[in-house]
C-alpha cells in the first residue's frame, strides 16, 4: 500500500479551503488565529495554517511547501514530518500573540509551519541549494540564516507580515532538526560497532 503523502495532502487541503473561502460558505473568522480569542477558540491554532488571505499567499506558501517539505518528508519519514510541521504551526501563532500589536488583528497562512519545515530541512541537509529571490543560489544553512535575520529585523518594522510566527515556526524546525541529526549520529555510531564487532568475532 502507498504511503500517504502530507506534502500533497496539506497543499491539496490548503487549496480546497481557499476556494471555501471565496465561496462564503462559511466565515473563515471563526478559524482564524485571533490573539484576544485565542484561549476560547484554541483550535484556531491549527485550523489557522490552512487559511490564506489571497491567491498570491496561498501560490507562495504552496511553493515553499512543495519546495521543501517534499525534500524533508523524503528524508524523515512522515511522523516527523507531521511533529514539526503542526508544532511550529502552533509556536507561529504562539510568537504572533505575544508580539501583535494588535490582538484583534487575526493571523492566517501555513508561513509558521513551512519556517518550521525550512529549518529542520536547514539542519538535516544543510548543504542543499536553495536560490534566493529567484537569482542567487546558496546553501540552505546559509539561507534560512538570511531568513532569520530579516525576519527577526522585521519585527521592528511595522508591517501586516506576522515576524514572530515565522521566527516561532523557524526556532521549532532548527531544534528539531538538531535533535534528528543527533539521533541520525547515534544509530550510525550504534551500526558502526555493530559491524566492527562482527568483523572482530569472525577474525
Amino acid at each position: 500500500m502507498a504511503q500517504l503523502n502530507w506534502t500533497f495532502t496539506f497543499l491539496i487541503i490548503a487549496v480546497i479551503v481557499f476556494f471555501l473561502q471565496l465561496t462564503n460558505i462559511f466565515d473563515w473568522r471563526l478559524f482564524a488565529f485571533t490573539p484576544a480569542f485565542a484561549l476560547e477558540m484554541p483550535w484556531t491554532f491549527i485550523t489557522s495554517i490552512f487559511l490564506h488571505a489571497d491567491l498570491t499567499h496561498l501560490l507562495f506558501n504552496m511553493f515553499a511547501l512543495l519546495m521543501f517539505g517534499l525534500a524533508l518528508e523524503n528524508r524523515i519519514g512522515p511522523r516527523n514530518y507531521l511533529i514539526i510541521f503542526f508544532i511550529a504551526g502552533i509556536l507561529g501563532s504562539i510568537g504572533y500573540m505575544v508580539t501583535a500589536r494588535n490582538p484583534l488583528i487575526p493571523a492566517i497562512g501555513m508561513s509558521g509551519a513551512i519556517y518550521g519545515l525550512m529549518g529542520a530541512l536547514a539542519m538535516i541537509m544543510p548543504g542543499t541549494m536553495v536560490w534566493i529571490g529567484g537569482f542567487a543560489p546558496m546553501p540552505m544553512i546559509f539561507a534560512v540564516f538570511f531568513w532569520g535575520i530579516s525576519e527577526f529585523l522585521g519585527l521592528f518594522s511595522p508591517s501586516n507580515i506576522a515576524r514572530a510566527a515565522h521566527l516561532g515556526g523557524l526556532l521549532v524546525g532548527i531544534l528539531y532538526g538538531l535533535y534528528l541529526r543527533k539521533q541520525e549520529a547515534k544509530r550510525k555510531q550504534r551500526h558502526k560497532i555493530k559491524i566492527s564487532g562482527y568483523a572482530d568475532w569472525e577474525r
